[in-house]
């Protein structure tokens, strides 16, 4: 099998001069060409322009053989995970031989990618290597070739482009949008005539463009409680106050005002945002990422165990005196303590007398950051609500800080008796 993995949204000549190389390298081997084509929510974790529908119809008319839907991945996980897990499902589908596009050398992309075989690590590829995605994915075809003692056979192609101009498929959206649906000249000199004819098509039956669910998520970030939008999987701390310091939303724009103050980008507010849509927690995301480790497909240092590790690193180095940057960075260089992490430890609690009464043991307890920046819980009593700040030595307060601000950790409390009072037995993962 020949494989292509993408979004196609829509098919532009770009993509159809991929597909006629994949045609190519089939029709030499006797083979079929299949496209691994993205549904739900595109690689950059946003809705689709063109329907799952009208872009597979695209591929296909384009030369493609075949489609296979990828789909639950993009709203829940980055990059740095999906790319994995993609690449692995294609190895195991029988697929030899990929075709990706690139404006490098392909021996470029070798080097590059070679110090990122080494340290086993497909996050936090810096922006200015050229192909950045290109490199990720050669970079886990050859980690993932220990786990299945087969890799794809890597094919290049220059980017598509038009009298020397790169064909961009954001702003052959942007300039369908801006022309109230109709494809303007400019846009269909990019677009092979079976693609614009599909996509006229799907105009005309409404399907364009996708968007969002606008009701549901907008009612989710002005209703929703603090503890409740920290479980959701790819907001910290931060996001979540400044979502609730901007509430009350009415347009998407006013949301992705606040995860800017954040310090949240592009791609990071996309995949928050489709968090938010879908109702994703943490606890999903933790227990898909340990399914796909099970089977071998994470890297060693994607793991949420490595995760957690790094936490109980970093806290234990600032309690020396390091700052959190210079911990990172010892820890990346494969520094590590002598004790292994807690999974599970108790915090005080600053309670009034007349609180005391309403409490049981086995409540459980919700945990937030509070507007002041202070790790809390919630205990919801059958008399009503019982709030208070965690109460943690140093280590622990900052431990317990930097899995709040993982994105993906869950975090759990329970109340439980102890001889000296009230605690809250803190459970990770």
């Amino acid at each position: 099998m020949i494989g292509i993995s993408a979004d196609f949204d829509p098919v532009h000549k770009g993509h159809a001069s991929l597909i006629g190389k994949a045609r190519e390298i089939a029709d030499e081997k006797g083979d079929e060409v299949v496209i691994y084509l993205n549904k739900g929510y595109s690689a950059n974790h946003a809705p689709f322009f063109v329907s799952f529908e009208g872009r597979s119809k695209m591929a296909l008319e384009a030369g493609a053989d075949r489609i296979v839907p990828i789909e639950g991945l993009h709203h829940r996980l980055t990059m740095s995970y999906t790319v994995p897990i993609r690449i692995a499902m294609m190895i195991q589908d029988g697929v030899t031989d990929y075709v990706d596009a690139a404006e490098v050398n392909p021996a470029q992309i070798k080097k590059y990618a070679a110090r990122f075989i080494r340290r086993g690590i497909f996050s936090g590829i810096p922006r200015n290597l050229p192909n950045r995605n290109v490199i990720r994915w050669y970079a886990v075809n050859e980690f993932l070739y220990q786990r299945f003692n087969r890799k794809m056979e890597f094919h290049f192609i220059p980017e598509g482009k038009v009298n020397g101009e790169k064909i961009s498929g954001r702003e052959i959206r942007s300039e369908i949008l801006e022309n109230n649906l109709r494809i303007p000249g400019s846009v269909k000199r990019l677009l092979p005539k079976s693609t614009v004819r599909i996509l006229e098509e799907e105009i005309d039956k409404g399907t364009v463009p996708e968007t969002r669910d606008m009701d549901v998520l907008l009612k989710r970030l002005n209703t929703t409680s603090r503890h409740h939008l920290l479980n959701t999987a790819h907001l910290n701390a931060e996001a979540v106050e400044h979502i609730i310091q901007g509430r009350w939303y009415q347009a998407e724009n006013q949301v992705w005002a606040s995860l800017r103050q954040a310090g949240y980008g592009p791609v990071l507010s996309r995949l928050a945002l489709s968090c938010v849509e879908e109702d994703v927690t943490r606890r999903e995301i933790y227990e898909l990422i340990q399914d796909y480790e099970k089977q071998g497909i994470i890297p060693p240092d994607q793991t949420v165990e490595r995760v957690i590790e790094r936490a109980w690193f970093v806290s234990s180095m600032v309690e020396t005196g390091l700052t959190s940057s210079e911990a990172h960075e010892k820890f990346l260089n494969g520094a590590r303590t002598k004790d292994k992490p807690l999974y599970s430890f108790d915090a005080g609690l600053h309670l009034r007398s007349f609180e005391l009464p309403k409490l049981e043991e086995g409540l459980k307890a919700y945990l937030y950051v509070d507007k002041r920046g202070v790790l809390a819980c919630e205990l919801k009593t059958k008399e009503g609500k019982v709030k208070s700040p965690l109460k943690l030595p140093g280590k622990m307060a900052t431990y317990l800080r930097l899995l709040v601000d993982s994105q993906i950790i869950p975090l759990e409390g329970e109340l439980v008796k102890r001889k000296r009072g009230w605690r809250i037995r803190l459970i990770v993962g």
